[in-house]
């Protein structure tokens, strides 16, 4: 069987992708960009990767005709509040009317739970789009879901951010509203139960775990089950916008996502129909078992995918190759040469574990500061961290950084700057035989950038030499 998965390269697309492809299913991964994708060499008669854009029907055409089945996971959460709903209007279109010109009988959509009669932007947004995609002519399962539980998961880090930082919460009324948390696995495995199954085509499907908690409870039981003693005290005073602030500032969401999620809390996610459960009985993991299986992934390094490299969370290019030709006409360099004794590996190793909670080897105060100014000017700071402490993937986020190259094979490590700059920022990692070239290239935009650069010129070179000799010394 044929089957579409666009988002293959998000948070539930890369691990539903292996999941399908293990089912013996031949894929084809609709994404922004293909650098962001690799897929083991034992699936490649199977899989296929399209480059396409949802927001740009005629690049739309590559589908194949012959797909009998499409999952649809794709939405415009973290881009700008005004104009996310017209994005994922228009994406819904392009596939719906695309999808119809082909041999599809089953569209999936992921929703999240839209029970109340007066919804959030976002929660309003994401029914319209089922809305959108039940116009067409191929029938559309819908699973409608609340906070997903797995690690990597937005929902999940924030709920972290805010129990591990914060020993006591000032918390709006409305985090007394309820909600019906699901573990990451349970949705994984419901994606796979209803696709082609024919009590399935064209239902809507409520899905939620077995606990009903509020949102005051659920962090508090997050807190036990850390072991940590939390308090939180609730008062009428805190608007959605202070609140989303209070939100950025915190964690490490972004302020267009912290907004939407503030505004997703004012409604109750709870499921009022069971009957996914008629179909399909199952035991389902429970908000405890959810969180320690998560932690769990955490602490043995083995999380696949996470929130934070999506895309959508910037304002990048999808296509990150348009990044990839690093400039050299009008441009500032700091060029830092250090050759070393070690094996070229060690330093290799060092380089690919910069950032996260590791820090950045050499006056990490200084990116601290860096990160807070960033911070404070709406940019997305350092809290963003790393998905992995020692393996780097091209497209993944790396502080306030977006990996570009990571070849391990010729040495080459190469970042683009994602924090708040009036200009661009390139930061690029070259080993070649035992000597170490390490180059930040800045493009100043006007004369803001070209101030910048020389107002700061003196602690970026004492950082970069640093940082460079701190790499190589033998240890």
């Amino acid at each position: 069987m044929k089957v579409l998965l666009t988002g293959a390269n998000g948070y539930i697309g890369t691990r539903l992708l292996p999941l399908l492809l293990e089912k013996g299913y031949e894929v084809y991964a609709l994404v922004r960009s293909d650098k962001r994708i690799q897929i083991p060499q034992k699936y490649e008669k199977q899989f296929h990767i399209i480059q396409a854009d949802l927001l740009n029907a005629q690049s739309l055409e590559k589908i194949p005709d012959e797909i009998e089945a499409a999952y649809y996971l794709v939405h415009s959460m973290s881009t700008s509040v005004e104009n996310f709903t017209s994005l994922e209007a228009i994406s819904a279109m392009h596939f719906r009317d695309r999808l119809s010109c082909t041999n599809a009988r089953q569209i999936i959509y992921l929703s999240g739970i839209v029970n109340d009669e007066r919804l959030s932007h976002h929660l309003a947004s994401r029914k319209n789009v089922e809305t959108i995609l039940r116009q067409g002519k191929i029938p559309v399962t819908t699973l409608m879901a609340g906070i997903i539980i797995g690690a990597g998961s937005a929902s999940f880090e924030i709920i972290r951010d805010l129990v591990e930082k914060l020993p006591i919460m000032i918390a709006p009324k409305w985090t007394n509203n309820l909600t019906q948390p699901i573990a990451i696995r349970d949705v994984l495995d419901y994606l796979i139960l209803v696709l082609d199954h024919p009590d399935c085509i064209g239902k809507r499907f409520e899905i939620g775990g077995p606990d009903v908690l509020s949102y005051k409870e659920l962090l508090l039981e997050f807190a036990r089950i850390r072991s940590l003693k939390r308090w939180i005290i609730t008062v009428p005073v805190l608007t959605p916008k202070l609140s989303s602030y209070w939100l950025y500032f915190i964690t490490s969401a972004s302020f267009p996502l912290a907004q939407s999620l503030v505004e997703s809390l004012k409604n109750n996610a709870i499921c009022k129909e069971n009957n996914i459960q008629k179909i399909f009985p199952k035991e389902l993991l429970d908000f405890n078992a959810a969180v320690r299986r998560s932690f769990n992934c955490i602490e043995e390094d083995d999380v696949p995918s996470s929130w934070k490299d999506a895309i959508g969370n910037s304002s990048l290019n999808p296509d990150l190759s348009t990044y990839m030709q690093v400039p050299h006409f009008g441009t500032f360099l700091d060029t830092q040469i250090a050759s070393f004794t070690q094996s070229p590996d060690a330093v290799q190793e060092k380089i690919w574990s910069i950032g996260g909670d590791r820090g950045w080897i050499y006056m990490n105060w200084a990116w601290k500061v860096r990160g807070f100014i960033d911070k404070l000017v709406g940019g997305i700071g350092l809290r963003r961290g790393r998905t992995h402490p020692i393996r780097l993937k091209e497209g993944g986020a790396l502080d306030f950084w977006r990996v570009l190259l990571a070849d391990s094979k010729n040495r080459r490590l190469l970042l683009y700057a994602e924090m708040k700059l009036p200009g661009e920022a390139w930061l690029e990692f070259k080993i070649i035989d035992h000597t170490l070239y390490q180059t930040a290239t800045f493009r100043p935009h006007g004369l803001l950038g070209r101030i910048y650069w020389y107002v700061l010129f003196p602690f970026h070179y004492l950082i970069f030499r640093g940082m460079a000799k701190a790499l190589v010394k033998d240890e």
